[in-house]
């Protein structure tokens, strides 16, 4: 997919969500977005073997208020106001997933049901929201199989 086709695609918020990526198209995705003048945001969870730790890597960040209670609920709420960070589109890139993945399967299946609901939030506001989850191209293969 050619720059100009990745920028359309990030452009419309009906297709927004989280997905898993080949970690090769991490560079392209992050350029497309700050290209579109989206808030493009790291997240290295390289050290999160949990839901409570990547939710603090999160909330740290996406720079989340004081009320954020460190919790999925709260995590939720956050994503969903994002009045701290206006943009006109969000880039989440979580990286280093494999860890927490694989110590607590059930936390990211929530946590990745939680993004995509705030994606389909955004996209009735016509912002989209991206979450992207860079994996190598035989982690993508097992996820897709």
């Amino acid at each position: 997919m050619n720059t100009m086709e990745l920028g359309a695609l990030l452009a419309d918020p009906t297709q927004a969500g989280a997905y898993f990526v080949d970690a090769r198209d991490r560079e392209s995705l992050v350029e497309a977005g700050g290209a579109l003048q989206f808030a493009v945001l790291p997240v290295d969870l390289r050290a999160c073997a949990d839901a409570a730790a990547a939710m603090r890597e999160i909330a740290e960040t996406l720079r989340f208020p004081e009320w954020f209670g460190d919790n999925l609920d709260a995590l939720a709420d956050c994503l969903a106001d994002l009045s701290w960070l206006p943009s006109e589109g969000y880039v989440l890139m979580l990286e280093h997933t494999a860890d927490w993945r694989a110590q607590d399967p059930e936390a990211m299946g929530t946590v990745l049901e939680i993004l995509n609901d705030t994606a389909a939030r955004w996209a009735a506001d016509r912002i989209p929201f991206w979450a992207f989850l860079p994996v190598s191209t035989r982690e993508l293969e097992a996820i897709n199989a």
